[in-house]
């Protein structure tokens, strides 16, 4: 889907409401403080030819910044409020995902509730998020995380009958190499075939289908402190947390079946939890 043209305001506008909504005020008084300060600035008239163009520049400057003084902080007021608002509806998103019994609460929203949802889940687990706007429903990487020094590609899939496919691996790992990203997830509110698991196995891309989702957000109830924590995979040192139910997990060697042999990731909490992922 194509995005509008927007105009010069409208830009600003968005800009500043990716900002917390409180930088968006400070950034308001700055803008009026600055601003003011030039257009009460006295030009004084001369009579000279050759300084005839720099009293029209300073003429020029200041009538912009008259102007500028009331625009400018309008628009960053503005976006404070659309980041306010933001913020809550995010909040509000993940509390009601939160205290539903089972997944299927993340079907009976829109693609863009989805993802702010899926950004609000990645904010709590101390992950910087930048939403890039992609240009509609399957528009591409849609987040990008920041932790630690390190960058992580999001492409949010809200599907409610289809699995998602291989191919929607495959071009969020060409995207990860060509911005050299250190990993990446693809999360759906539905489920990945085979293919698209086999196809990211041993690479760093993690594939978060609606249960591991919805066990994730039910997982957090308030942003943690700054400490480094990966909860979602082994992309980063440490044990992976589980699933399931969010546990850390352990390595464990199957004893029986077709697997025998073959270490796994499996939940410490086992038998009452019996997640597992592949290593």
């Amino acid at each position: 889907m194509a995005r509008r043209k927007q105009s010069p305001v409208e830009d600003w506008i968005e800009l500043s409401s990716k900002l917390p909504w409180w930088a968006g005020v400070l950034l308001a008084v700055a803008a009026y403080v600055g601003l003011h300060s030039v257009a009460a600035t006295e030009v004084t008239a001369v009579a000279q030819p050759g300084k005839m163009g720099a009293f029209a520049g300073q003429t020029l400057v200041k009538t912009l910044a008259a102007l500028g003084q009331y625009l400018l902080p309008f628009v960053f007021l503005v976006g404070a409020v659309v980041s306010a608002y933001g913020r809550s509806t995010r909040r509000a998103l993940h509390a009601r995902v939160a205290g539903s019994p089972d997944w299927g609460a993340l079907n009976a929203m829109s693609w863009r509730q989805f993802e702010a949802l899926v950004g609000e889940a990645f904010l709590r687990k101390g992950y910087a998020v930048t939403e890039t706007g992609g240009g509609g429903a399957d528009g591409g990487v849609d987040l990008v995380l920041k932790m630690k020094g390190e960058t992580f590609l999001v492409q949010c899939k809200q599907w409610r009958a289809l699995k998602v496919g291989v191919n929607t691996v495959r071009e969020l790992y060409g995207v990860m190499a060509a911005k050299g990203a250190t990993g990446g997830f693809v999360v759906t509110s539905g489920v990945f075939t085979d293919e698209a698991r086999a196809f990211a196995r041993g690479k760093n891309v993690e594939l978060m289908d609606g249960k591991a989702l919805h066990a994730l957000i039910r997982g957090v109830s308030v942003p943690p402190a700054r400490i480094f924590r990966d909860p979602l995979s082994v992309m980063t040192t440490g044990a992976p947390f589980c699933p399931e139910c969010q546990s850390r997990m352990v390595k464990r060697k199957a004893k029986r079946g077709a697997n025998a042999g073959q270490v796994f990731w499996g939940c410490m909490r086992y038998p009452d939890c019996k997640g597992t992922r592949a290593i």
